[in-house]
């Protein structure tokens, strides 16, 4: 971002620099909501890449003059919906816009539009910052000491992908392997247990014949039918909470999540995640189960 009052020329010597695939020019201006007391920061946006890396949520992104875009705690602290006129004014001017789009942004005063539409309000509006999309492979600080060399008044500062989704991904991956691990030592315990109470009964299918194989079989088989149970109920429930969950949270913060982030439970998913209880259930089991068929007859009447 490039946050310095300058004009058109200086966006197109931006754009021109070696590395850049496209220039947008922001300018922000204090306005007023018609009927309102509601203050409002009308942000105009000029160039290719009008969304500047904001999610939408619903509607679409503003493209001609007079539409605008606002976020999700706009709508609801203003009582607006997708569709609604509003009438801003700004120094004895006024401009009326339609709403078309819901962007996923917490501050409840953004208002953004197109550059003819922010023009229309603020004739001398100027814009303030240019965010430049460079190639890829391109050298972000190399750009930046070319782009002090146009203007040596530009403030430059670079911004690599996000990585917050990257972040929470992480952490979400971390705790379902603990999760995996409790449940398995859970299984664990509980085979050791039951191992324990049926020694006798282990002792008597032993002398009668049944193999040390035959008795894991057993044992494994049985916690199995445990965990098939638990992933037939387990993966309902958690999906059913995750969709109450998850919008809640998110409206916490006054934000509303677009359907690519929360619409993820397809068909592979919860059955590779009933498959992991199947898979916990037995990897739980196992040394208790071998450590059952190793158990002689002699050993249970001992104990006995």
């Amino acid at each position: 971002m490039l946050p310095v009052r300058v004009d058109r020329e200086l966006q197109s010597l931006l754009g021109s620099l070696p590395g850049a695939a496209r220039v947008t020019a922001r300018g922000d201006e204090d306005a007023r909501i018609e009927g309102s007391a509601q203050r409002v920061t009308f942000e105009g946006r000029r160039g290719p890449d009008l969304p500047l890396g904001d999610a939408l949520v619903r509607g679409r992104w503003m493209h001609r003059p007079g539409e605008v875009v606002v976020g999700s705690a706009f709508l609801r602290r203003n009582g607006v919906h997708i569709g609604d006129h509003l009438r801003l004014r700004k120094s004895g001017r006024q401009e009326e816009v339609t709403v078309v789009g819901e962007q996923m942004q917490e501050n409840d005063r953004v208002v953004a539009g197109t550059w003819p539409t922010f023009t229309a309000l603020v004739p001398d509006g100027k814009a303030f910052a240019y965010h430049v999309k460079l190639r890829e492979g391109t050298d972000g600080t190399a750009y930046a000491r070319a782009a002090r060399a146009v203007d040596t008044g530009l403030s430059t500062q670079l911004t690599g992908p996000s990585n917050g989704a990257e972040t929470i991904i992480g952490s979400a991956a971390a705790l379902t392997l603990m999760l995996a691990l409790v449940a398995s030592l859970g299984v664990f315990n509980t085979a050791v247990l039951n191992t324990h109470d049926r020694r006798r009964d282990l002792g008597m299918l032993k002398s009668i014949g049944m193999t040390p194989r035959q008795v894991t079989v057993m044992t494994v088989t049985s916690m199995a039918v445990l965990g098939v149970i638990g992933s037939v109920q387990g993966v309902p429930l958690g999906i059913a909470a995750y969709e109450v969950v998850v919008p809640r949270m998110a409206a916490g913060i006054d934000l509303t999540l677009p359907s690519y982030m929360t619409d993820v439970w397809h068909a592979p998913k919860p059955a590779g995640l009933a498959l992991a209880g199947l898979v916990i259930a037995v990897v739980g089991a196992l040394v208790p189960a071998r450590r059952a068929a190793r158990l002689t007859v002699a050993e249970v009447l001992h104990n006995e």
